[in-house]
């Protein structure tokens, strides 16, 4: 394989772990925003959901902006069609607990699906980008070999600038593969910490949609008044 080659399949291990590494570091900073975002909203709607005096005014303030809010709205939604009676066919032939769980249950996966993307593609960049830069290393030692064949001298020289670069793309390998499996194992740390969280909130919408009869009525005016039992403290618990 002549030199030119050699040369060719170095360089492009190095280009396609430099473009691992600007996948890799936009990533971790956009998954750094998401989460940061996912952690701010959520503990501002957990607080106004536990300052709400009833269920059917907590019910009012479920929006998109957060997974708890987004779980929390699925829940409402559920109970009002569970108490309007709407839908005689298998959907809605659940019993009140079950369909509510059940819902729960789906929201609760699609936001773990949510807050997963992306993590596949750093832990396949963890795994693959030594392999890479060592890949580039063993041609890089060819082309060093191949130098020393034609030359007939095993000087600095001679060998240097093959050594180099196949080193160098080593080292590059590991450079960002490192950066990939922390933030793996940093997001897959927080992905497990908010699935729990939304476990254990959605265990206690169960609990209080159970103390409320699974009836909820969506305030119309902001200051209607609701003739329900009031909310009690959250209780802790897996939810399954």
């Amino acid at each position: 394989m002549s030199s030119y080659y050699l040369d060719l399949i170095v360089q492009g291990s190095l280009y396609a772990l430099v473009l691992f590494s600007i996948v890799t570091w936009v990533l971790i900073l956009a998954k750094g925003v998401q989460h940061y975002r996912v952690g701010k909203r959520d503990k501002q709607f957990t607080r106004q959901f536990w300052s709400a005096s009833t269920l059917d005014a907590a019910s009012a303030l479920a929006s998109d902006a957060s997974p708890k809010s987004r779980l929390a709205n699925v829940g409402f939604e559920v109970l009002n069609v569970s108490e309007s009676g709407a839908g005689n066919d298998l959907e809605h032939s659940w019993d009140r607990q079950e369909l509510l769980e059940r819902h729960l249950r789906q929201q609760i996966q699609k936001e773990y699906q949510s807050l997963e993307s992306g993590l596949a593609v750093l832990a396949s960049i963890g795994s693959t980008a030594p392999f890479v830069g060592l890949f580039g290393t063993v041609f890089g030692i060819i082309h060093a070999l191949s130098a020393i064949g034609k030359s007939g001298s095993a000087s600095i020289d001679v060998v240097a600038g093959p050594i180099g670069e196949a080193l160098i793309a080593t080292g590059v390998g590991i450079a960002v593969a490192v950066p990939a499996v922390l933030a793996f194992n940093f997001y897959v740390r927080r992905l497990k910490v908010t699935a729990a969280e939304l476990d254990n909130y959605a265990t206690d919408f169960v609990n209080l949609a159970q103390k409320n009869g699974f009836r909820v009525v969506r305030p119309v005016t902001k200051g209607a008044t609701q003739n329900v039992r009031p909310v009690t403290t959250p209780q802790q618990g897996a939810f399954a």
